[in-house]
């Protein structure tokens, strides 16, 4: 006689997501995932964020066919009582497993080993224009050349981490060291655990790092109420400091952005040299070393202080461009306060995200992001097929009558900083708690 099915229902389940216990559903099977935590190539933090709940779509998002083989060893007996699929779950796992039968997530045809030779053709351009030139405006160009290399090798740095770009793993995690850490000075460990927690929970005041800039930027007036940050495990403390900054967010915004990256050589020394569990530190640690050599040896070659500064500015402000593409996507967009939900995981990622509108002979200059919504529902799929999919995307999404938000590149700045502005006036409120008359009511309001 089968032995019957042992049932748990759905808050006996949410019991179970802390440290040290952490269960998931995944097709209505219960998965008790605490010791693989550890080893989780995508770090504890997404299975600390969709726990005690289930997390079908978002693991039919992240994994290949192949990993379903190995959760056999992680059930626990049990099933999740009454169990259900909604019909955008059916049809997003529908087309899932279609793009799988079309090969699209193997097939990576856009030509990693051609942007690695462009990217090599830049940095020695760049460099020569220091070695072997007197002039300050080929200085200033070299600057920016450095810049537009650290672009691209961003780009194969976010293609890297969602899934393999070159022939075999071994040297995938070469083109991550070097076009991360040493030629960009970013730690491709720290970058893999920031971004798999953004991607988990898109938009979530409390539980996404990208919207945690606090105390520059406040995409939302929520935020004026000191939450925590359960990325960072801080409070973001909205005081004197954060109200009088985050007035003026929409003004510098940008002048911000161009230095952007220095907030990122920060975040990489913190993580590498924290007690955190870090992948493969010592490989992390000698990339960051090599940057940290040949980038002020190359400044030093300068003729003055002068050139020096503006070549160091030059390629940071380049670069701050691809700051400001990683915003556009999500700082107009939706936002909520408290974890993430597994169960609305389609709704959630395209109630986040706003795509970009280009012709495909731009795609070069977006490196994918121009696709955020099919990106963010399909991390794995590489961005050579985004523009392919998206049809599809946006078919289900009129089906269920979901938002698929697009705006071209202009557009979606002004939105960006509509929305900061917007913060920016609430912050100033709050600092000047007076009546206003009619007039000033007029021309501040917005909707």
């Amino acid at each position: 006689m089968a032995e019957s099915k042992r049932y748990i229902s759905q808050t006996e389940l949410e019991n179970h997501k802390k440290p040290g216990d952490l269960w998931i559903s995944i097709q209505g099977k219960i998965y008790d995932v605490t010791e693989w935590s550890r080893e989780h190539p995508g770090g504890a933090l997404p299975l600390l964020n969709l726990a005690g709940q289930d997390a079908t779509d978002a693991f039919v998002a992240y994994h290949p066919g192949l990993a379903w083989q190995y959760l056999d060893k992680f059930f626990t007996g049990y099933y999740l009582k009454d169990y259900s699929v909604s019909e955008v779950s059916k049809d997003f796992r529908k087309l899932a497993a279609e793009f799988s039968k079309m090969g699209l997530f193997e097939k990576k045809e856009h030509g990693t080993g051609i942007l690695l030779c462009i990217i090599a053709l830049l940095f020695s351009i760049s460099v020569y224009g220091v070695l072997c030139s007197n002039s300050a405006l080929v200085h200033l160009l070299s600057g920016a050349l450095l810049g537009f290399s650290w672009i691209q090798s961003g780009w194969i740095g976010h293609d890297s981490g969602h899934y393999q770009v070159m022939s075999s793993r071994k040297f995938n995690r070469v083109a991550q060291i070097l076009t991360g850490n040493c030629l960009a000075g970013i730690s491709i460990g720290w970058w893999k655990w920031n971004h798999n927690a953004h991607h988990i929970a898109c938009n979530s005041l409390e539980f996404d790092p990208d919207l945690q800039h606090m105390p520059i930027f406040a995409v939302s007036s929520k935020l004026f109420n000191s939450l925590t940050s359960y990325f960072y495990e801080r409070k973001m403390n909205f005081d004197s400091i954060a109200r009088f900054l985050v007035s003026y967010q929409h003004w510098t915004f940008y002048p911000v952005m161009c230095f952007a990256r220095i907030n990122l050589f920060a975040q990489s020394f913190l993580f590498l040299f924290s007690k955190r569990k870090v992948p493969n530190r010592g490989q992390e640690i000698l990339g960051i070393l090599v940057y940290w050599t040949w980038f002020p040896l190359l400044v030093s070659c300068l003729p003055n202080w002068g050139e020096r500064l503006m070549f160091v500015i030059a390629s940071f402000a380049v670069t701050g461009i691809q700051h400001v593409q990683f915003c556009l996507n999500h700082f107009s967009s939706s936002v909520y306060v408290g974890p993430p939900s597994g169960n609305n995981w389609f709704e959630k990622q395209t109630d986040g995200t706003l795509d970009i509108v280009c012709s495909s002979w731009m795609d070069w200059f977006h490196g994918g992001l121009q696709f955020q919504i099919e990106h963010h529902l399909f991390p794995r799929l590489p961005r050579c097929h985004l523009r392919k999919v998206s049809p599809f995307v946006q078919e289900l999404c009129k089906k269920h009558n979901l938002q698929y938000d697009t705006a071209s590149f202009w557009k979606a700045n002004v939105m960006m900083i509509e929305t900061l502005r917007s913060a920016a006036l609430q912050a100033r409120i709050l600092s000047n708690p007076v009546p206003k008359n009619l007039v000033w009511e007029a021309v501040n309001t917005h909707g």
